[in-house]
C-alpha cells in the first residue's frame, strides 16, 4: 500500500509553470497538407488516460494533495466546478467543450458534471495506478450528487 510519502512533493519551480486559471489557452496548431498537430501539454508527466463519461454523471468531487492534471475534451462537454481546498464558498464553474482544456493544480476541490456523453484525455503529474491515486486523492462532497450517476470506491462497477 502506498502512502503520500511515496509521492514526489510539489516544488515552487513546478508551481510557477502552471496555468493561471482552469481554462487553458491552447497553442495554435501546426497545419499542413497532411493535417494538423495540436500542442496540448509540454510538461513532464507520468500518466495519460482516456476517460469516457456518460451524460448525467458526476466525476471527481475530490482534491489531490500533490497531483495536477490537464483534461482535454475530445467530444462532448464538461461542467468543471472548482474552489480552493478548505473553502466553503460555492464553487465556480467553467464549461469546456470539444477542443478545450482545463487544468487542476493540487489542493483545489474539483468536480465534473457531464451534460452529454463526453470523451476526454487526462494528462497527470503522478502515476494513475490505483495505489498511487488513492494515496493522493481526498474525496469530498463539494457537489451534491442528486439526480446524477455517481460511483464510490467499494461499489460494484
Amino acid at each position: 500500500m502506498k502512502n503520500t510519502t511515496d509521492i514526489e512533493p510539489v516544488t515552487a519551480e513546478e508551481k510557477a509553470t502552471w496555468p493561471k486559471g482552469p481554462l487553458v489557452a491552447l497553442e495554435t496548431p501546426f497545419i499542413d497538407i497532411r493535417g494538423a498537430i495540436h500542442p496540448l501539454v509540454d510538461r513532464l508527466m507520468k500518466s495519460a488516460v482516456l476517460i469516457e463519461s456518460k451524460a448525467g454523471t458526476l466525476r471527481a468531487n475530490h482534491y489531490h494533495r500533490t497531483d495536477w492534471h490537464y483534461c482535454y475534451v475530445i467530444s462532448g462537454s464538461i461542467e468543471y466546478y472548482f474552489r480552493p481546498t478548505g473553502s466553503v464558498a460555492e464553487p465556480e464553474c467553467v464549461i469546456a467543450g470539444a477542443g478545450e482544456m482545463v487544468f487542476t493544480p493540487p489542493m483545489v476541490d474539483h468536480g465534473m458534471v457531464f451534460p452529454e456523453d463526453t470523451v476526454f484525455l487526462t494528462l497527470s503529474r503522478n502515476p494513475r495506478d490505483q495505489a498511487t491515486y488513492e494515496a493522493d486523492v481526498v474525496r469530498i462532497e463539494m457537489l451534491k450528487p442528486d439526480g446524477l450517476t455517481v460511483w464510490k470506491p467499494g461499489e460494484n462497477t
